[in-house]
């Protein structure tokens, strides 16, 4: 059907008790089998991402850092998970999972990485959960390789795009739209190329009304070659670090005005599935999984 990134190094072990679910980078593969949206043909285990990519986008200081273990304790801790040779593994895997997808989505209209979407890393340093900006390396990639001239990065996940926006700031070949909590973490906000914030409790209407108005606008006005979609469903009401008021089928419709305008325009996306962090781990499951059926209905 589509091209999904998947490694079973994704799911890292965590300390007891941490708040990051990690253990849904198990369950998604399994649920979308289970249903029939993938086979397992679907899925594909990518290779360490070369450092001449990675270094397109972060400093060759920081990434030297990364690799060799040797980030100062207060960077580390920024980052929110304990440093390790496998952990800068797993991330160089996910850059290359967004990489490869992005030059499958040509073919396919679609590509999924089952992690990714880590938005909150810089060119210089990480943040929030995030080490490198998957969807930030791949983007420029695709720039190198001439693949294409102009990329748009829609991020919906419900934390602003910080790293996204730091990285692209000065390049208007990518052009940033963030929509998020106005009063979410990051609490020091980037500029994106566009930035939505929306108020606490923001309903499901006043979501979709939104992007329904600027997601085409954008496409007209921008005409880009190619979209990465950041797919967070950390937009629920129920969930732990988001703030706004959406539902599970208002999160879906979300996917669905995507994919619909990605379809309209014949524009190729890449997907990486961002931020969840519900109560319940079905609740995060259920709403990444609707990603998938939402593409499957509306691009196949």
């Amino acid at each position: 059907m589509f091209p999904i990134a998947f490694h079973p190094i994704f799911k890292h072990p965590l300390p007891e008790g941490h708040r990051f679910p990690m253990l849904k980078y198990e369950l998604l593969p399994q649920q979308l089998l289970h249903e029939g949206i993938t086979q397992k043909s679907d899925f594909f285990e990518p290779e360490i991402a070369l450092i001449e990519n990675v270094l397109s986008v972060h400093t060759k200081e920081y990434v030297s850092d990364l690799l060799r273990l040797t980030l100062e304790p207060k960077a580390a801790r920024k980052i929110g998970f304990p440093l390790s040779k496998e952990l800068v593994e797993r991330e160089l895997r996910i850059a290359q999972g967004t990489i490869i997808g992005a030059e499958k989505a040509f073919e396919t209209k679609v590509a999924f990485n089952i992690a990714g979407g880590t938005h909150h890393a810089y060119s210089n340093r990480g943040e929030a959960f995030c080490l490198l900006n998957d969807q930030a390396i791949a983007a420029q990639y695709l720039l190198d390789k001439k693949l294409v001239k102009k990329v748009l990065i829609i991020d919906l996940d419900v934390h602003q795009g910080n790293g996204t926006a730091e990285i692209f700031q000065k390049n208007d070949k990518v052009f940033t739209f963030s929509t998020h909590g106005k009063s979410n973490y990051p609490f020091k906000k980037e500029t994106s190329d566009l930035d939505i914030a929306f108020d606490d409790n923001t309903s499901d209407d006043e979501f979709l009304k939104t992007i329904s108005t600027f997601i085409p606008k954008l496409i007209e006005q921008q005409k880009p070659d190619f979209i990465f979609y950041l797919a967070g469903v950390d937009i629920l009401a129920s969930d732990k670090l988001g703030k706004l008021g959406c539902s599970i089928d208002g999160c879906k419709k979300r996917d669905e005005i995507v994919f619909q305008n990605c379809n309209r325009y014949q524009i190729p996306v890449q997907v990486s599935m961002g931020g969840g962090y519900s109560p319940e781990i079905k609740t995060i499951i259920d709403a990444h999984a609707n990603t998938y059926r939402a593409a499957k209905d509306i691009l196949f």
